[in-house]
């Protein structure tokens, strides 16, 4: 293969020489269009502007390779030239990619060459090595549409340069001498640097710390993880970016502080990020450089404050759904406005008493329409575990064909199905018809399609979520029907607590017992008719009957968890993605156990996720039974637990436990623990380390989010970039130090536990705090691609004025260059 021709400025001793030289100050003015370069402690601007044209179209790509430093040059500069000019040998540059190598910063005043290149690669040390002439010319070029690419040193060149710095993004804290291996994060599968990258990245490098972490204010499409290697002083944590671009100042500009040892440029990984990179900086490739830029999103509240008295706008958020044509509807689980009444009385008929309220909101009106309300059990409020419930309007979904049938499934709790003697309430799942001309809902057209009973004697744990997946098939998540109490915060097994009969402090009655449907995700198909019926494949087929006569609920498709409020399905691939809430333990116990993790798990098959046996990845509780639940007996097996309960009435022998892919507790994410020949984690506090240490503070209430997918077709102006397609939203309901991120995970590992390859915050694109989205709710995308949010407000069993539908939309505009400013290669 004939290799195309470069064009390099001098030997490696001659470039030395001139770097030198211009240290000295006695390169030649008539070079240079001004004084030689000298150190200015002050921050400077550019005195001059050159008058540049736009940088060359054609089919062919021309770069100018910059390696003049303030001191002796290192060998990484040779290695550096070697692998950029090996670029233009393979891939969408063979063929047509030349490379000028200089350390002669005269050319920066040269307009006429400056116009000739296609992108300014910087391969310099670190230093003041531009006068103020010449760093004008390089801002002039930038200006008129230039490319630049920064490897490394770049980020300590021209140290008292505002400009300089806002091109690169970031400077770092010193020089690290020391080459450490280290996982690097590739969070970024679009860009042409990043896409066939693996997404978890081993390799060797000398490792910045940056004095300011650019991230938000420049679209990182890679993280070196801090955790696999010695950051030394001044580390930046679990965002600690090293690879970023930007569009700046009328050009384009790629940062990657890789690239600090010889050795990384024989890489062939790292060739094809630096390939990637000049794919975009040259304006081979358009590529998307704004995408994780907070500025670039807007967060709007589109729902009012409910009328004094009234729940106009908004009931007790509680969930919500997108349909086709923008439309949201989103419902109110059953607290009253506040101030309105509270009966707790169970001699009171009306005791617990709500409306759950559906409203719709419409994009092209801006106007809310209160859709109907059913009659719950779901009013029943504050107070202790022995008075408040957490029944009501729990979940809502709409038909794959709502588009022409209007049907609108909903979960929850009727009133009408009281048994006020034994404190029995009646679940169910039903399909109601809206008018979608009126956003009317006809309350008469119920079709039930499941019911189960549930203990409504004690709190807690509803569930409520539901999603359809590509087959039709019908997910519902039902929580554990458990006291919180009673079980010192760990493992809910207490199997002493009841009211006439019927256990409310054991979740072996429900989430572990095979013959229940609580503490599950069911899965049904429904019928035309308003019938379900039983797909193939779930947990269970319901005829099975075993130890003492046990048996099975068809319907189960997940069993054990615990408080599963929201599920999502991606449609693509049918993965069910959940959240479930943790136990109150705020510690583990040597004793009992792990302390509450809050859990997300994303499923690909039916199975048994462990609830209250096993959390985490595989951590095991302790086992408690009669006659003294206080004494705590065996741990339990992951691989094969068994329900010994006398609440039991389903399998004693389980499906072995799932562990799940995200977990946290108050002390961090994914906690874990060395593990004894048994496999029992110590649960001892100082010996614990954290998987997961982007996931900071106490666990509250895991809200599972959307898997985002992009959709190319769309003309929307409001959608979120294609970035964020395949990243799986988790958050937290409440605000502080909790989780609000999109993850990745890895296909190949998914299904197995495998831990999230890499995660973006969220907390400054979907705001938290006070004005913002405090207590997220529900979260999900719209076909348009833009994001409605479910802000619960701030009181607890009922809507306030901060109760709100909020819509976050994408405002940062299309890739670059534009497709006209594409350099396109001839027709062959």
């Amino acid at each position: 293969m004939q290799r195309t021709p470069h064009h390099r400025s001098g030997s490696p001793r001659s470039r030395r020489a001139t770097a030198a030289a211009l240290v000295a100050g006695t390169m030649a003015a008539s070079l240079l269009g001004g004084t030689a370069a000298t150190a200015d402690p002050s921050p400077r601007t550019a005195s001059t502007t050159l008058s540049i044209a736009s940088p060359p179209g054609g089919e062919n790509v021309k770069v100018l390779v910059f390696h003049a430093s303030a001191s002796e040059e290192s060998p990484v500069v040779d290695a550096g030239i070697e692998a950029i000019e090996s670029i233009g040998l393979t891939g969408p540059l063979a063929g047509r990619f030349t490379t000028e190598a200089t350390a002669n910063p005269a050319v920066f005043t040269n307009a006429s060459r400056l116009s000739g290149y296609n992108a300014i690669v910087f391969l310099t040390g670190g230093g003041d090595v531009l006068d103020p002439a010449q760093e004008a010319g390089l801002e002039s070029y930038v200006k008129a549409g230039g490319g630049f690419l920064g490897l490394h040193e770049a980020a300590r060149t021209e140290p008292y340069s505002d400009w300089f710095t806002g091109l690169i993004g970031a400077r770092p804290t010193g020089a690290p001498s020391t080459v450490q291996r280290a996982t690097v994060e590739v969070g970024d599968r679009v860009h042409p640097a990043t896409k066939s990258l693996p997404q978890e990245w081993k390799r060797s490098d000398k490792w910045f710390n940056w004095s300011q972490n650019p991230s938000g204010s420049v679209h990182t499409v890679a993280r070196v993880r801090e955790t696999t290697y010695k950051p030394g002083t001044g580390a930046n944590g679990v965002d600690h970016p090293v690879s970023w671009c930007r569009d700046y100042d009328g050009g384009r500009s790629f940062y990657t502080a890789m690239g600090g040892t010889a050795d990384s440029y024989a890489e062939t990984d790292f060739r094809a990020h630096l390939r990637g990179a000049l794919q975009w900086t040259t304006r081979v490739s358009a590529a998307d450089c704004k995408a994780t830029i907070d500025a670039n999103y807007r967060a709007e509240r589109v729902t009012q404050p409910n009328q004094p008295g009234q729940q106009d706008q908004i009931g007790e958020p509680h969930g919500l759904v997108t349909a086709p044509d923008g439309r949201v509807l989103y419902i109110g689980r059953g607290g009253g406005a506040g101030g309105a009444p509270v009966i707790t009385d169970w001699d009171d008929p009306d005791i617990g008493k709500g409306l759950g309220q559906i409203h719709v909101y419409d994009p092209r009106t801006k106007a809310v329409t209160l859709a109907g309300a059913l009659t719950v059990f779901g009013n029943k409020g504050g107070g202790g575990e022995l008075v408040k419930v957490e029944e009501g309007l729990l979940g809502i979904e709409l038909d794959p064909a709502f588009t022409s049938n209007g049907w609108v499934y909903l979960h929850y709790t009727p009133h009408t199905g009281l048994d006020r003697d034994k404190r029995i309430a009646e679940r169910r799942v039903s399909r109601f018809t809206l008018n979608r001309t009126t956003n009317r809902l006809d309350l008469t057209s119920e079709k039930v399609l499941l019911k189960w009973p549930v203990q409504v004697h004690s709190c807690c744990h509803s569930g409520g979520g539901m999603a359809f997946d590509s087959k039709g098939n019908l997910y519902i998540a039902t929580g554990d029907n458990n006291s919180s109490q009673f079980s010192d915060g760990y493992s809910g097994n207490n199997p002493v607590p009841a009211y006439k009969g019927v256990s409310f402090a054991d979740a072996r009655r429900t989430s572990g017992n095979t013959n229940n449907l609580n503490g599950k995700i069911l899965r049904i198909h429904p019928e035309q008719d308003g019938t379900a019926t039983l797909p193939e494949g779930n947990l269970f087929t319901g005829k099975e009957q075993a130890e003492g006569g046990g048996k099975t609920r068809g319907e189960i498709y997940v069993m054990g968890v615990r408080n599963p409020s929201r599920i999502s399905i991606d449609k693509q691939t049918d993965t069910l993605y959940a959240g479930w809430v943790g136990p109150d333990a705020g510690s583990p116990s040597t004793t009992w156990g792990p302390a509450k993790y809050e859990s997300f798990a994303a499923i690909t098959k039916p199975g048994n996720f462990g609830w209250p046996f096993c959390m985490g990845n595989n951590q095991p509780y302790r086992d408690r039974n009669l006659p003294d639940p206080t004494r705590p007996l065996g741990w339990y097996d992951c691989a094969a637990p068994k329900n010994e309960s006398p609440n039991n009435n389903g399998l004693v022998n389980l499906p072995p436990v799932t562990p799940t892919n995200i977990w946290y507790s108050p002390q961090g994410g994914g906690p874990d623990f060395p593990r004894d020949a048994n496999g029992v984690p110590s649960y001892r506090a100082d010996q614990g380390t954290f998987l997961l240490p982007w996931l900071k503070g106490g666990g509250q209430a895991a809200m599972d989010g959307p898997l985002y997918r992009y959709d190319p077709n769309s003309n929307s102006a409001d959608k979120w970039p294609e970035y964020w397609d395949g990243k799986w939203f988790i958050g937290d309901f409440y605000d502080a130090d909790n989780p609000r991120h999109a993850v990745l995970m890895d296909p190949k590992t998914l299904a197995k536990g495998g831990l999230p390859t890499s995660a973006d915050t969220l907390k400054r694109i979907i705001p938290v705090g006070q004005g913002g989205i405090r207590n997220l709710m529900d979260w999900k995308f719209a076909p348009d691609g833009s994001l409605y949010v479910l802000d619960y407000g701030r009181g607890f069993f009922n809507s306030d004025s901060q109760s709100a539908l909020w819509r976050v939309t994408f405002k940062g505009g299309a890739p670059t260059p534009a497709a006209k400013d594409l350099v396109r290669k001839a027709a062959q």
